[in-house]
């Protein structure tokens, strides 16, 4: 492992070791809770930021600094396999869209946003504040688990995950306007097919994409893992305006 792969695994870590503290800053629940009483929460402000991050970093929050990410990579030495993905990605959209639909009815009921509590129904701004939260937090974490030894590579994140469609819709806007941006590119004439990229967490075909020039792919979490296995440098880290088909 290269410095910049022990460099993720210890970010995933410190964000593992955190949740905690940052559990309801990340919850899907609190944001139509807070949204039902006309309050923007904290996990509405995280959201939030993560949709503005991902229009200049795409999915990189989810390679480098997701809790539950982590948890799932740490879940790796027990089942390793590819997910499904592909056809059944679109689960998280079945769950996505209601989950904002009943936001935006909330928010209307409540007559609009009254205030702003990024604290909401914390202590201190620490999330598992009292006993019966730990439920909910091994409710979480054990659910997440076994999501990812029984389907495989991070399953939670192409099927389950509220923070996902975020990014995706993020990545796709800043794909459209081609602003500036990070994103991987491939230079075809220096893969040597040694397949060593098979290793991504997401169960992307990095090879196909390598050998077609168009490393764009709505499931990439910018790990990096394809940049740091490959012998000769077929695939790179890019901040620059993308190009068509990247």
């Amino acid at each position: 492992m290269n410095k910049r792969q022990k460099i993720r695994q210890t970010t995933l870590l410190i964000s593992f070791l955190l949740f905690p503290v940052t559990m309801f800053y990340f919850s899907p629940f609190l944001i139509i809770w807070g949204a039902s009483l006309g309050i923007i929460t904290g996990s509405f402000i995280t959201f939030t930021c993560l949709f503005i991050l991902s229009l200049f970093f795409g999915r990189a929050f989810c390679g480098w600094a997701c809790p539950t990410g982590g948890a799932q990579e740490y879940c790796f030495s027990i089942n390793d396999g590819k997910t499904r993905g592909g056809r059944y990605n679109w689960i998280k959209y079945f769950i996505f869209v209601p989950w904002m639909a009943i936001i935006v009815l909330m928010v209307i009921l409540a007559g609009g946003f009254a205030r702003i509590d990024p604290l909401f129904l914390t202590q201190y701004g620490v999330s598992i504040s009292e006993q019966f939260m730990y439920i909910i937090y091994y409710g979480i974490l054990i659910s997440t688990i076994l999501v990812a030894v029984m389907a495989g590579k991070r399953a939670n994140c192409h099927y389950l995950c509220f923070i996902a469609p975020f990014m995706i819709i993020g990545t796709k806007i800043k794909n459209f306007f081609r602003w500036p941006s990070i994103h991987l590119e491939a230079d075809n004439s220096l893969c040597v097919q040694c397949n060593l990229c098979k290793n991504c967490p997401m169960s992307i075909d990095v090879r196909e994409k390598v050998l077609n020039r168009n490393m764009y792919d709505y499931e990439c979490i910018l790990c990096g893992k394809c940049v740091d296995s490959c012998p000769k440098g077929a695939i790179r880290y890019s901040f620059s305006l993308p190009k068509r088909g990247n």
